[in-house]
């Protein structure tokens, strides 16, 4: 079982103290629905060719190693997209109430897109993520060497999801009352951590309230909105309809705990309250089709219908391994075909293979990137962290066959 396994079941250790802080009927799940259906688009089991369209993706193994998955697990849907670098979208494949306009809740799946945010206000030269957050809020002197490149590759010292991040103080990193600016300081400024916060650039703590204290910095220093910054960065450049963060683990939560899916959330934000305090590493809801956009992006070298959103020396930092060489960290996976040791910003890293990239999340979300093939997939199931991630093992050996064999 890997770091990422371990870390998603720790993190159900925080539902009863996450639920104390729910406030019963602070959300309901909207009336309208999706109906199941089944959608296969470019991926026949004979794909044609024609000059007009690029050669589809055969994704008929895959479709039905997915089908087989679903109905083993019981799970309500799956979908995947797949990009490539040169000719977008290549395959898709929906089942159940999967389909390519639902808008899931991704949780860390998230990262990947905050760290982007991060990055963009850098090109701008807003901020410089090796300087010392100190630099861009007051109560940033209270850990005075802290960066936002340490904040977003787990290595601030601050607790992470299995260091005390259901500590008082931390708790506000789940709720969607308050803002995001106040988390951040009661986070940074709270004596109650003091024996469990370490040097940055020391050890690899996955998650925690670092996210909250990066997306904080970023408002102060843009002196802007989190919600506008996504506008600005993601969904005007690249013309998105789908995108956008909140705070949902007090407000939804599954029966399972806040860890699992809430099945609550049946695809419609307008169920969840409006938060000032949208959660950083796991907050964000988009359909499908445009998370695929936004990995596309990436495999572009930052752009966007042409428009250069963010430059391509960032979108190579954050996709490189940053804890080996900064402090020879790593991310304690073991060993073994899905061993990702490095981690840049918001992605964990291949050691083996430093052009694969990955950004799971703990709702089944996996997204991931093969730089050297040009291409990058959207895998969702809207269950656990390890429903998503069986599936993926299952179904990547296949994609990427199938990408081989299209080159």
């Amino acid at each position: 079982m890997s770091v990422r396994t371990n870390i998603a079941l720790s993190c159900i250790s925080l539902a009863l103290l996450i639920s104390a802080c729910s406030t019963s009927g602070s959300a309901t799940s909207s009336s309208s629905s999706t109906s199941p259906s089944s959608r296969e688009d470019s991926a026949s089991s004979t794909p044609s060719k024609s000059a007009s369209s690029p050669a589809p993706l055969d994704l008929s193994k895959v479709s039905a190693k997915i089908d087989e998955f679903v109905a083993a697990e019981g799970l309500s849907g799956a979908g995947l997209v797949v990009v490539d670098r040169k000719d977008g979208v290549i395959g898709e494949y929906y089942t159940g109430n999967i389909t390519a306009d639902r808008i899931s809740l991704v949780a860390s799946a998230s990262k990947s897109l905050t760290a982007g945010v991060v990055m963009r206000l850098e090109d701008q030269g807003v901020l410089d993520i090796d300087k010392p957050i100190a630099d861009y809020v007051d109560w940033g002197s209270a850990h005075p060497e802290i960066t936002l490149a340490q904040l977003m590759s787990n290595s601030s010292g601050l607790p992470g999801l299995e260091d005390g991040s259901a500590s008082a103080p931390y708790i506000c990193q789940y709720v969607a009352a308050g803002s995001m600016q106040d988390c951040a300081r009661t986070v940074f400024l709270s004596p109650d951590d003091d024996a469990e916060i370490m040097p940055p650039d020391t050890e690899f703590r996955y998650g925690g309230a670092q996210w909250q204290v990066a997306g904080a910095v970023a408002e102060v220093a843009s002196g802007k909105s989190w919600a506008q910054l996504v506008d600005e960065t993601y969904t005007q450049p690249c013309g998105l309809s789908t995108l956008g963060y909140n705070n949902h683990y007090t407000q939804m939560i599954a029966p399972e705990g806040p860890f699992t899916y809430p099945p609550q959330f049946d695809g419609n934000p307008a169920g969840l309250a409006a938060t000032e305090n949208p959660n950083m590493e796991g907050g964000a809801y988009i359909s499908p089709t445009d998370y695929a956009q936004l990995l596309l992006m990436q495999l572009r070298g930052g752009k966007c219908n042409e428009q250069q959103v963010i430059s391509a020396e960032a979108i190579d930092r954050m996709q490189a391994d940053r804890i080996g060489p900064a402090y020879k960290g790593s991310t304690g996976d073991p060993q073994g075909a899905d061993a990702l040791l490095g981690y840049g910003l918001g992605w964990w890293v291949d050691r083996d293979n430093p052009a694969y990239v990955e950004d799971s999340g703990a709702f089944g979300a996996v997204p991931w990137i093969d730089r050297e093939r040009g291409y990058a997939a959207y895998l969702i199931v809207e269950k656990r962290y390890i429903d998503g991630a069986k599936l993926s093992e299952a179904v990547l050996p296949l994609i990427t066959e199938e990408v081989d064999n299209r080159n």
